[in-house]
């Protein structure tokens, strides 16, 4: 990395980045817990500061040749942003930021907005009484939230973490801050949010499962099942027309991946029962086309949805990439290029028949006028897809 380029960052963001590099140096666990300590106490401080963008100019400066250092960073801006130690009536508590995520698709606008007073306490206690340890405390939002709605930055998770937490211990009333709804997407599989934060005294367990050392694997299994009976049951009438699947209640960032991991599928199968329905295009007069898309590597891949008879894109899907493997461009060998796998797989289940992979890194092209992303053909252009005239737009039942 360039020494000149160094001067660009803040005395704060150098600090952090000596830390990481010491850290991603350090040859014992001793050692490992002396710069943890301090990385984790930087970070804390920056995070409590005035607004800034401190941790994500690290991380991008990092992340164009210290690869290994920046997961170091990652990991840990993480962990302090939706973790706290909170000192009230004398006694040190933990604070952990938590979400249970629904993944859903349908034909239906998925659902968003206020619970109901009776929804909220009935969630409540449903987390208290399947998901979290005795004597936990907890305080939720009053409404269900997806991904534009949730924090963008580090530090607008600690300020929901220290907000929400306080909340739980009775110790202030002041609002976690939600953005605003985004304008209607016409997403067919999303996610929706349940958030909370769970306080405990210091070192004590916040899941139930912790509390069980013999057998944590299928107390957490038991917590599913309990959670996700009483959460479809008190939930039903706001998911009508939705196939849903509530996930295990959990820390905030690790449940937003796994949010992300199933709405990939559920995305794919909604796209070609919505065409087959509402397009009248049945799955095998469908052609895929699959690009890769990103800067340097792939960020995430886009399927093109066009008719065997017309090369025009009329639908599309998003499928992100969430782990430095898949982000590996495949050695970006023109001669081959393996269709990824998963993909392939679930569009053949689909009934598609001719599903295609082309080669090299394209770029994540978006329309200038309204905003969506472009979507490959079989000849390799990105287009803005367009539905045939016959395509019936009024929602209809199709799961």
């Amino acid at each position: 990395m360039s020494a000149t380029t160094l001067p660009r960052l803040t005395r704060d963001a150098q600090r952090l980045l000596a830390l990481v590099q010491a850290l991603n140096l350090s040859g014992s666990r001793l050692e490992d817990l002396h710069w943890e300590h301090l990385l984790d106490a930087l970070l804390n401080k920056v995070l409590l500061g005035r607004k800034n963008k401190t941790i994500e100019s690290v991380l991008d400066y990092m992340l164009a040749g210290e690869l290994e250092g920046y997961e170091i960073l990652f990991e840990h801006a993480e962990t302090c942003s939706e973790s706290a130690q909170i000192h009230h009536n004398g006694q040190d508590y933990d604070a952990l930021l938590i979400s249970a995520p629904i993944v859903a698709w349908t034909r239906y606008r998925l659902p968003d907005g206020m619970l109901d007073p009776k929804q909220h306490q009935t969630l409540t206690a449903a987390l208290q009484a399947s998901v979290l340890a005795d004597d936990v405390k907890l305080a939720l939002l009053p409404q269900l939230v997806n991904f534009d709605q949730m924090p963008q930055s580090f530090q607008e998770t600690r300020q929901w973490t220290q907000r929400i937490a306080l909340q739980a211990l009775n110790a202030s009333t002041e609002a976690a801050p939600v953005g605003e709804l985004p304008l209607e997407d016409g997403m067919l599989a999303d996610a929706r949010f349940i958030v909370g934060a769970i306080v405990v005294p210091k070192g004590a367990p916040l899941f139930r499962w912790q509390a069980d050392q013999t057998k944590p694997l299928s107390a957490r299994i038991d917590s599913l099942n309990l959670w996700g009976q009483t959460a479809n049951t008190t939930l039903a009438t706001i998911f009508t027309g939705c196939q849903s699947e509530y996930l295990l209640p959990g820390a905030f960032y690790n449940n937003s991946r796994e949010a992300d991991r199933r709405i990939r599928p559920m995305s794919l199968k909604a796209a070609v029962t919505w065409l087959q329905t509402a397009a009248n295009l049945p799955p095998d007069e469908l052609r895929a086309v699959i690009v890769g898309c990103g800067d340097a590597a792939i960020q995430e891949y886009r399927v093109g949805f066009s008719t065997l008879q017309d090369n025009r894109v009329v639908y599309g899907c998003i499928w992100p990439v969430l782990s430095k493997e898949e982000a590996l461009p495949e050695m970006m060998d023109s001669d081959y290029i393996a269709v990824p796998d998963e993909i392939t797989a679930l569009l053949k289940e689909l009934g598609l028949t001719e599903i295609r992979r082309l080669p090299g890194l394209y770029p994540a092209e978006f329309c200038d006028d309204c905003g969506a992303p472009s979507f490959p053909d079989a000849a390799g252009e990105m287009e803005h897809p367009e539905l045939p005239d016959e395509t019936v737009m009024d929602p209809v039942q199709f799961h």
